[in-house]
C-alpha cells in the first residue's frame, strides 16, 4: 500500500509523482487581496500562509481565513507541519482585539481562529484563547467562533476555560492514527487528544477532528480511529490528503485516490459522526461554516 520512505524529514526518499486530483489553480481575485490587506494590516498570522494551505486562494476570495493566535513559533516539532519550531515570543496582549477588529472589518459570519502549541506557557495558552473568543464576540455578536486548540498538555482546568468562552465549536486534530502518532507528533499522546475532545464534549460542546491520510496508515487503522471518535462523542470530522511541505518533512506515503475518501466518508456516517468532510484537499477549517451551518439546522 505504501512506498519506500526515510523514516524522517523524507529528503532521501524518491519522491511520488503528485496526481491530477491534486493540481490546483491559484486565482488571486480582489477579495483574496482585501482579506490579505486586512490580515496584515491587523499584524496576524494565518494558518493559511504559515502551514503553505493549497485552499488559500479559495477560502480568502471568499473572505475567510483561519487566524493563528499566539504566534508563528510553536514549542513542538510535528513531522508534518510546516510552521517554525523554537522559543516563541512573550503573548501579545492586544492580539484578541486586533482579530475582533480584523473579522468585523472582514465582515465575517464565521471564523476559525486556531494556535500553535505554547507548552512553555502554565496554562497552554488556554486563557489568551477564551481573551480572543471573549473579544470577537464582543465586537461581532453575529460571527460564529470554531476554536481549533492544542491538546493543552490535557490540562483540565485549560480545556475548561476554553469551553467557558463559549465557542460555538470545538476542535483538535487528532491528525493520524494510533501507530503513526509517535512518528507524526512526538510530543503529542494519541490517548489524550482523545481524552481532550471526550472532555470538551462533556462539557456541552460541539466537537470536531481533523487527519490526514496518505501517512503509511491503513484503512482498518483509519475506521478505528473513527470509532474511537465516536466514542467520545466526536460531531464533525475532516480527512484530507497528506502533502509534505518540504524535503525536511515526513514523506507522502500514498495518493489516496477520491473514491477512497468517498468511502471514508461513508463509513464515518455510518458509525456515529454527524458530518465527515472528506476529499483530497479537505483540511481541517475547509469550509467549516457550511459544516456547522448544517448541524444547527438538523440536516445532519
Amino acid at each position: 500500500m505504501s512506498s519506500p520512505a526515510s523514516p524522517a524529514g523524507g529528503g532521501e526518499a524518491t519522491a511520488l509523482r503528485k496526481p491530477e486530483w491534486l493540481k490546483i489553480r491559484l486565482r488571486q481575485t480582489k477579495n483574496f487581496h482585501g482579506t490579505r490587506n486586512i490580515v496584515h494590516g491587523q499584524r496576524l498570522h494565518t494558518v493559511c500562509e504559515e502551514a503553505a494551505c493549497p485552499n488559500m486562494a479559495e477560502c480568502w476570495t471568499r473572505g475567510t481565513a483561519t487566524i493563528m493566535i499566539m504566534g508563528d513559533t510553536c514549542t513542538r516539532s510535528c513531522g508534518f507541519c510546516n510552521v517554525k519550531t523554537g522559543r516563541p515570543q512573550p503573548l501579545d496582549p492586544g492580539e484578541p482585539k486586533r482579530v475582533a477588529e480584523a473579522i468585523r472589518d472582514m465582515k465575517l459570519q464565521y471564523t476559525v481562529i486556531t494556535s500553535v502549541d505554547r507548552d512553555e506557557l502554565p496554562d497552554a495558552g488556554a486563557h489568551h484563547f477564551a481573551d480572543t473568543i471573549r473579544a470577537v464576540h464582543a465586537l461581532n455578536p453575529q460571527c460564529k467562533v470554531e476554536v481549533l486548540v492544542p491538546d493543552f498538555k490535557g490540562l483540565d482546568a485549560s480545556i475548561e476555560a476554553v469551553c467557558n468562552a463559549a465557542p460555538d465549536v470545538f476542535a483538535h486534530n487528532m491528525e493520524t492514527v494510533a501507530r503513526l502518532h509517535l512518528r507524526v507528533r512526538p510530543q503529542a499522546k494519541y490517548w489524550r487528544s482523545l481524552q481532550v475532545l471526550g472532555k470538551a464534549k462533556r462539557r456541552g460542546m460541539v466537537v470536531k477532528s481533523g487527519i490526514m491520510v496518505g501517512l503509511g496508515e491503513t484503512r482498518e487503522e483509519v475506521v478505528q480511529l473513527m470509532r474511537d471518535l465516536v466514542d467520545v462523542g466526536c460531531d464533525l470530522m475532516t480527512i484530507g490528503q497528506y502533502m509534505q511541505p518540504s524535503p525536511r518533512h515526513l514523506p507522502v506515503e500514498e495518493y489516496i485516490h477520491p473514491d477512497m475518501f468517498a468511502e471514508y466518508k461513508r463509513i464515518g456516517t455510518q458509525l456515529g459522526v454527524r458530518h465527515v468532510e472528506a476529499g483530497p484537499l479537505v483540511r481541517s477549517s475547509y469550509r467549516a461554516e457550511t459544516q456547522a451551518a448544517l448541524m444547527e439546522s438538523h440536516l445532519i
